[in-house]
This record gives structure tokens, C-alpha cells and sequence, in this order.
């Protein structure tokens, strides 16, 4: 996997193809995985079209847009598009900020969030945002293994980490 969720949103969609293809290059025919490949994937599985998009808090406005962009020409509604306004670094993301902070500021309208940044630390707050929200909750990390599973055809059950994992790949 290439876990670099912004560089994607900086290339876009037909930028995030050339990079795979130049990486599968390198790697020999290994396949590589790149984050917003794998989100649109999901959001495909899921059947979402209205999509509330929250970013790290080190993330700067212009990649909240940029992701928002890169989204919307995928053929999603983008309905909130932000950075999470939550203390903390990289290393220091509390889950339950995560989680109070989204449950404010997703607004109704959307129908699937993502949490964009590869290094956003917010795997400990899908079940219970998925609970409280009633609809699901992505995160890049995750749908980069929700995809490389089903890509490898690897029927491992994977619980409480989303909605996502009981979905297979769209046609």
C-alpha cells in the first residue's frame, strides 16, 4: 500500500493512476493499494454518494479543499469537507476527541464519512462513530486493508472496524 492520502488529493485521480502504475513498475507486477483509490472503492460498496470528509488538524485549508476536489470528480457530493479542530499531533490523537468533535460537525446530510490523512489516528473511533451517527465511517488506513483483504480474496472476518469490512469489492 502507498499510505499518503494527501498526495492524492494534490495528483488526483488521474495522477493517482500513473503513480500506481509507475509503482507496479518498480515493485515487478506487485500491486499497490493507494488510499483514495480504495475510499472511492468503499464509498462504491457502501452505496454512499454524500460524503462528509474530516482531516487531521495539522492539515491546511487548502488540502481540505483539494480533498474535497478530488472526491467530488469521482462523482460524490461532498457535503462537508474540513479539518478535524481537535489538540493534538500525529502522535497524540485521543479517539474520543475524534469522536465528539465529528458527532458536532457531521452534518445530516451526509451519508458516509471519511477521515482523510493516513497518519490520523482514528481507528479507535469507527464503531462507536458508526453507532452514534448511523452511517459509515471510513478512515484511509482502513479501507487501504479493507481493499488489499479483498483484492487478495483473504475471507478473514474483521469486527468492529466498520461497516466496510462486510462489504466485498464493487463490480
Amino acid at each position: 500500500t502507498y499510505a499518503f492520502t494527501s498526495s492524492s488529493y494534490v495528483l488526483g485521480a488521474d495522477g493517482d493512476a500513473a503513480l500506481k502504475s509507475r509503482l507496479e513498475k518498480l515493485t515487478r507486477g506487485i500491486p499497490v493499494l493507494i488510499p483514495c483509490a480504495s475510499a472511492v472503492l468503499a464509498l462504491r460498496a457502501l452505496r454512499a454518494h454524500r460524503l462528509a470528509l474530516i482531516h487531521p488538524p495539522w492539515y491546511p485549508t487548502e488540502i481540505d479543499q483539494l480533498g474535497a476536489q478530488y472526491f467530488r470528480n469521482q462523482g460524490f457530493d461532498v457535503v462537508h469537507a474540513a479539518a478535524a479542530q481537535i489538540e493534538g499531533g500525529q502522535l497524540a490523537i485521543d479517539p474520543l476527541k475524534v469522536y465528539e468533535w465529528a458527532c458536532a460537525h457531521v452534518p445530516a446530510a451526509a451519508d458516509a464519512v471519511f477521515f482523510g490523512g493516513n497518519g490520523f489516528g482514528v481507528i479507535g473511533a469507527i464503531r462507536a462513530l458508526e453507532k452514534e451517527l448511523g452511517r459509515p465511517v471510513l478512515t484511509a488506513n482502513q479501507v487501504l486493508v479493507w481493499h488489499a483483504l479483498r483484492w487478495a480474496r483473504v475471507p478473514v472476518p474483521v469486527a468492529n472496524y466498520g461497516e466496510i469490512f462486510a462489504r466485498g469489492l464493487p463490480s
